[in-house]
């Protein structure tokens, strides 16, 4: 019998963070309740386009969910979301009106006007 190895090779996350959005994520695990594990990104239905990106706090982790390891805290991907954020980047923007992530998504066919959801 033939000894066969099996060679594993990490694949690369869902979503790109950028050192900003790394950044935000570290201030929220700063100051985040009791019992938080990390922060969640999910693609709830909602808005006149279909979908809407949407982060919260989780306290447990969800099988089937994607898990992203950031020098501040940990970002968990929806598992049902996966999908429509393949390739995506998630960046944290501020300026003087207004302050959010913003995402670049390569699936995203199209945007409703006020910018709060999309579709894929």
């Amino acid at each position: 019998m033939t000894d066969v190895q099996t060679k594993t090779r990490a694949r690369p996350a869902a979503v790109i963070l950028t050192p900003s959005s790394q950044a935000r994520i570290a201030e929220l695990m700063a100051a985040a309740p009791e019992g938080a594990i990390g922060v969640k990104l999910s693609t709830p239905k909602r808005g006149c386009s279909g979908l809407a990106y949407s982060v919260d706090y989780v306290t447990q982790e969800v099988k089937f969910d994607e898990k992203i390891e950031t020098p501040g805290g940990v970002l968990y991907i929806d598992g049902g979301s996966v999908l429509y954020l393949i390739g995506s980047t998630m960046d944290w923007v501020e300026d003087d009106f207004t302050a959010g992530f913003v995402f670049n998504n390569p699936n995203a066919k199209g945007s409703c006007g006020c910018g709060e959801s999309f579709t894929v």
